[in-house]
């Protein structure tokens, strides 16, 4: 049987959440439940912790411990669901904004350029009914471009929308190999993985809306946490990771920090440390935390 997720910088995530033993935590991102279940073991019996996930996947993983409410749902809606659960103020909320192993080594989730005959779908929630597949399908070759572009940073993106655009007019683009083989003009061979990757990355973005999610999540948690609570987000690219550092650097995504009369920061949070990035040997147990980046704030 295989191991649905290793969690990256556990326990630096957790650590950094200074946790309250009666306090109320949120994990956005719960997936196979290793950040979670350290929470659980550090809370104290008065403790509460909110777990979401959007893929119906993950209740599998999910503890025996009454501590826990699960949240099916996305974490853009956390602010509704917690006032659902009658919750005001929380003390801290974990996001890892990695993909599980489960989605990359799972060939019918479409995740991964690994499987030839794998379908293109990319769906976080699988009740949602935009595919991968009908992104190149439906998408103009502007808005292709533009999203191999702004969310895959692919330097040829222009061409590459030119190259889907002209193989889905002879033949469906809905595999892996189908979009590998509509690319290969724009695929160098010593760097064909790390290119089809950046692609890969877009379209994924594009289907579950990522980045949008990810600033809905971002302002609801400032406005859910109660003074002194922590904020700790784990990203693995650098969209993700420049939005998180300006947010907590000035409680905006321009990153541009507000000053009173008297020159004094205006920002809601105050950053705790520096990036944590894995150590060597983190990245030598689990390769696909290599690229993960930890930042933690607390709420002034």
């Amino acid at each position: 049987m295989t191991t649905y997720h290793t969690p990256a910088l556990l326990e630096a995530s957790i650590d950094g959440l200074s946790l309250r033993p009666d306090g109320v935590y949120v994990d956005a991102t719960f997936g196979g439940g290793g950040h979670s279940r350290e929470i659980l073991r550090r809370l104290g019996p008065e403790g509460r912790l909110y777990a979401f996930d959007q893929d119906e996947d993950a209740q599998a993983n999910l503890p025996d411990d009454g501590r826990l409410v699960f949240v099916h749902g996305n974490f853009r809606y956390l602010k509704n669901f917690m006032r659902y659960h009658g919750v005001e103020q929380i003390d801290g909320l974990l996001a890892d904004l990695g993909v599980s192993s489960h989605h990359f080594d799972d060939e019918g989730r479409g995740f991964s350029f690994r499987f030839d005959d794998g379908a293109l779908d990319m769906r976080m929630n699988r009740r949602a009914s935009l595919r991968a597949a009908d992104v190149l399908a439906t998408y103009s070759q502007e808005e292709l471009a533009s999203v191999l572009r702004r969310y895959g940073e692919f330097s040829q993106a222009g061409r590459a929308a030119d190259l889907i655009v002209k193989a889905r007019s002879q033949q469906p683009v809905e595999t892996v190999a189908r979009l590998r083989e509509a690319l290969a003009p724009v695929l160098q061979k010593d760097r064909e993985k790390k290119e089809l990757a950046k692609v890969f990355q877009a379209l994924r973005i594009e289907v579950n809306g990522e980045m949008e999610a990810l600033e809905q999540l971002l302002r609801q948690a400032l406005e859910l946490l109660r003074p002194g609570g922590r904020l700790a987000v784990i990203s693995y690219h650098s969209l993700e990771d420049r939005m998180v550092k300006n947010f907590m650097r000035a409680g905006n995504f321009e990153g541009e920090v507000e000053q009173d009369f008297y020159g004094n920061r205006l920002s809601p949070l105050r950053s705790v440390g520096k990036v944590i990035v894995p150590t060597a040997a983190e990245e030598a147990a689990n390769p696909r935390a290599r690229s993960a980046k930890l930042r933690i704030a607390e709420k002034i």
